[in-house]
């Protein structure tokens, strides 16, 4: 698949998502291979006065390539002046959010507030694909509390974006409902530019089913993928085979638990990282067994070498309990 002048393997892709999709977690679901991951999403203003932890939002290396770094704000001049600062660890893709939710960025006229304000939409576009060499796309929502999504995207289009990603609820909606997939497909039908659908892709064969529905010309996986980097293995094989084979093991998933959090202890330092790596343990062990009791013994952990270890023990428990 193609997007401007980037060219991915595949057109399965790892959502943004703020306090997940960290260096450690999209490093692993490339291992599992996603065509493409996209950072946390990061503060054009904090950029411009050179904040030192939205900086460190930015950390990558090679083997998570390529990637989108995600952007936010409502002002056209200062994602403009900020656009390359987002890039210099080498992503290939700047992506612009549309989309999130979350009251403190909306209040900020941020995020899926803009979906309110389409001529600014394209004011912002605009500056940004002026301002930088490699591909611009958005992700948006289908609107604010009405459903703009089609007319959002002709403008997107128009100011010189490369493709747009499609989260079909309104902003009033959350995340809650069901995801309308016949925005995406309304969508696809209005652009030329690539449209990637974003929804309720919790299987390989929700994946199928949205590219069947849709036409659009990728998948992106959010919380489908939380505590499971597996599901890009699975939706790769069902659509090359039409059905899946591939489901980690017990030593499998505890392999990979370890290995996502001492990776995150190299990116953040350990004392984050244990902490960060509880909200990851549990929805990695979500349906194994006494999977409550284990989130409570880690969620009093406080040093990396006594977390591997309990994880380590779990799945000793798990392996003689199967």
């Amino acid at each position: 698949m193609q997007i401007g002048n980037v060219t991915l393997k595949n057109n399965v892709f790892l959502a943004p998502m703020a306090g997940v999709t960290d260096l450690a977690f999209r490093r692993m679901c490339v291992r599992y291979g996603a065509g493409l991951v996209y950072s946390e999403m990061v503060s054009s203003k904090a950029l411009y006065y050179n904040d030192k932890k939205t900086k460190q939002l930015l950390n990558s290396t090679d083997d998570e390539k390529p990637l989108a770094v995600q952007i936010f704000g409502s002002d056209p001049d200062i994602m403009a002046k900020t656009a390359y600062m987002a890039l210099e660890t080498g992503a290939q893709i700047l992506d612009i959010n549309m989309g999130c939710p979350a009251p403190k960025i909306v209040n900020n006229g941020d995020g899926s507030a803009l979906m309110k304000n389409p001529e600014l939409i394209g004011k912002i576009v605009s500056a940004v694909v002026k301002t930088v060499e490699v591909p611009v796309t958005c992700k948006i929502r289908s609107g604010f509390d009405a459903v703009n999504a089609v007319e959002v995207a002709k403008i997107i289009e128009a100011n010189g974006a490369s493709a747009v990603a499609v989260h079909p609820r309104t902003r009033s909606m959350y995340y809650s409902g069901k995801a309308d997939w016949g925005i995406i497909k309304a969508v696809k039908e209005s652009v030329s530019i690539p449209v990637i659908g974003n929804g309720d892709v919790f299987c390989a064969q929700d994946a199928a089913h949205l590219i069947e529905h849709t036409r659009c010309d990728a998948i992106m996986v959010g919380r489908g993928a939380q505590g499971n980097p597996f599901i890009f293995k699975q939706i790769l094989e069902y659509m090359k085979h039409g059905k899946v084979t591939y489901y980690p093991d017990t030593a499998e998933k505890v392999r990979v638990i370890g290995q996502h959090i001492f990776e995150m202890a190299e990116d953040k330092g350990e004392h984050i990282a244990v902490l960060e790596a509880r909200k990851h343990v549990a929805w990695y062990i979500k349906g194994m067994r006494e999977s409550a009791a284990m989130r409570q013994k880690v969620n009093t952990m406080t040093n990396l070498p006594d977390l591997l270890a309990a994880i380590e023990e779990y799945a000793e428990f798990c392996e003689e309990n199967n």
